[in-house]
Parts: C-alpha cells; structure tokens; sequence
C-alpha cells in the first residue's frame, strides 16, 4: 500500500455557516480553527492547505465564562514608548464584537504563510446577515 499525497489542484475548500449564538467563545472558536486548518477531512496533512471556509453570524451574542468580560485584557502596542493600549473583552465585545472570535480563532492556527491563507477564510459578522449566500450551501451545528 502506498501513501498518497494530496496535490492543489485537488483541493476542494468548502464554505460553512456558524451560528454563534449563545456558543461559548473557546469551544466554538477550536471547532473553527480544525475546520480552518482541515482536520475534520480523512486526507488531512499540517502542512498542506486543505482547510474549508466559515461564515459566523451573531458574534455579538456569543457567551464568555467566568470573570472573562472584566478581566480579559486585549492589547496593542504601538511601537512607540507610552504606545501599549489595554482593553477589557467587555469593551472590545460592544466595540467590534467580529474581532474578539477573530483573535481567538488566530491563536490557534499556525503563525506562518499557511496560517495567514487559513484566516483569510474566516468570515465573522455581528448581525444574522451576511453577503456570502453563494459561497455557503452548508449550515453545520457547533
């Protein structure tokens, strides 16, 4: 029996649309990055781009354990002396509610080229509406 190598023009990327209501933001965000980086299929290889796309909707109302809203801090930092911007989860929630899933998911992909065409894939929206009806004929229940 030999071992087969899948080539890129065989790659298939389907597209998946996730309701993230009341999800709880860690367990659905590794169910996003295994379907990001192409776990869920039987020819999988780390590192091979096999992964499929997800569309999020209602990033907004996702559910956060423990004291996560007060004491979660998100930072930035400028590059400058005086530059590092802290924010709590609660702010940045009510702020740009997309980015807080948007981090999550990133820190568990690779941090290469690889990882960064994985995250292109991910598409996540505060609302119920998206633009992407022809890209997402598949609805899947995290």
């Amino acid at each position: 029996m030999k071992t087969t190598h899948v080539k890129k023009a065989d790659v298939k990327h389907a597209w998946y649309l996730v309701d993230a209501r009341d999800k709880i933001l860690g367990r659905l965000a590794t169910k996003i990055a295994s379907l990001l980086k192409g776990k869920h299929k039987p020819e999988y290889s780390p590192h091979v781009d096999l992964g499929d796309g997800v569309v999020v909707i209602n990033s907004e109302k996702i559910r956060v354990t423990g004291k996560k809203l007060q004491e979660k801090q998100y930072k930035r930092f400028s590059g400058y002396p005086g530059g590092l911007k802290l924010e709590p989860m609660e702010h940045l929630l009510k702020r740009r509610p997309h980015e807080v899933l948007r981090h999550a998911v990133s820190g568990m992909l690779p941090k290469n080229k690889l990882g960064r065409r994985m995250i292109k894939r991910l598409k996540v929206y505060a609302g119920g509406k998206h633009p992407h009806t022809a890209q997402v004929p598949k609805e899947i229940k995290l």
